[in-house]
């Protein structure tokens, strides 16, 4: 992969860092009922569907990362792919739960209700097998339910990789979208669910599983159309499909788990392959930092709105435009320097002892 195309997938960056930010205020809207519009509430409650393209986006940067070195995988190198992406994963996840341990403490001490953290369950939570089917409800860090099940993807990737290992036409690839797609429908609709964000402790793992595959199969297309003469024309298209694809489902009132990852996909593809001012501004600044910090930000925010809650909301539980502003710094900082002190010092002391052979990552 060239340098040029490399580049100009620094826009899902900043991509991941508005999705990032979207879940952000999913988590926070009923506190903001009295400070925003109606209309614009109802927007912020589809917050959870930027989990969706968290899971497209990493196998799409994952495949084009890694999906060719496991043509012919081999014992070291799937073992050192999984360091990596838990190197990647868990050492913040890790001190965010203790900081809940402490908040529960504190809890303990003071008398009040801990039916939200059960200590039983808190190994689960550690090895990130919380959202594995062995729970009944979200506990302790909710976020961190889609890490748990990004972590049954990292487990899989190899075998999804070998097994998709043959060159695969642009038809084939979107007939297989197509299959994958519907399956994800099926799977839902089996149950009487119109939503993705239904039922996340039983579906929440085959969700992921599958859009994460559908990632890795739109990351194929991307390598054949990119260097492509007509690769902005296929970017516009990939924009007015989404657009396409979610009127049709807004005005047929579709079940969202009928429409919405096809309109992820197709907005993931044509961001990917466009050139233009959108995604220089993505691709870096402000946007492109948001994207960088974007795992400090979705693991951190739940838990420090509930301590910003209890220290400067009243019994109302409702954020004015000042304390909405400092809750956005706070995260902001916050973001920033476990980003700085924690990710990117715990992947380097994890990775450097690493088993060999030595797999670094591609350009992506």
């Amino acid at each position: 992969m060239s340098a040029a195309p490399a580049a100009r997938l620094e826009a899902l960056t900043g991509l991941r860092g508005l999705a990032a930010w979207y879940v952000v205020f999913y988590h926070i809207r009923l506190t903001l009922t009295g400070l925003l519009p109606a209309p614009l509430i109802a927007v912020l409650a589809k917050g959870y569907l930027a989990v969706d393209l968290f899971f497209m986006l990493s196998g799409f940067v994952l495949w084009l990362n890694y999906g060719a070195r496991f043509a012919r995988p081999d014992a070291a190198t799937v073992g050192r792919f999984w360091w990596r992406r838990i190197a990647r994963i868990w050492p913040l996840h890790a001190v965010v739960l203790a900081g809940f341990c402490g908040f529960v403490a504190l809890l303990a001490l003071t008398g009040r209700d801990r039916a939200g953290y059960p200590l039983g369950e808190l190994p689960l939570h550690l090895l990130l097998v919380q959202n594995w089917g062995f729970t009944p409800r979200l506990t302790w860090n909710h976020p961190a339910w889609s890490i748990s099940a990004e972590l049954g993807a990292y487990l899989l990737f190899p075998l999804i990789a070998w097994l998709t290992r043959r060159e695969w036409s642009p038809a084939a690839l979107l007939g297989g979208l197509a299959v994958l797609l519907t399956v994800l429908h099926a799977l839902f609709a089996a149950g009487g669910h119109r939503i993705l964000g239904a039922e996340i402790v039983h579906l929440g793992l085959p969700r992921c599983l599958i859009e994460f595959t559908a990632g890795t199969l739109a990351a194929r297309l991307w390598q054949h159309w990119h260097d492509h003469p007509a690769a902005a024309r296929f970017a516009w298209l990939g924009g007015a499909g989404a657009l396409a694809t979610g009127a049709a489902g807004l005005a047929l009132d579709l079940p969202e788990t009928a429409w919405v990852p096809a309109l992820l996909l197709q907005l993931l593809l044509g961001l990917a392959l466009a050139r233009g001012p959108i995604t220089a501004r993505l691709a870096r600044g402000p946007l492109h930092w948001l994207g960088e910090v974007s795992y400090s930000t979705y693991l951190c925010h739940f838990g420090l709105f509930i301590a910003f809650k209890l220290l400067l909301v009243d019994d109302a539980l409702q954020l004015d435009a000042l304390r909405l502003a400092l809750f956005i710094a706070v995260l902001l900082i916050v973001s920033g320097l476990s980003h700085r002190w924690i990710e990117l010092p715990a992947q380097r002391a994890l990775n450097a002892p690493g088993p060999r052979p030595r797999l670094r990552p591609g350009p992506a």
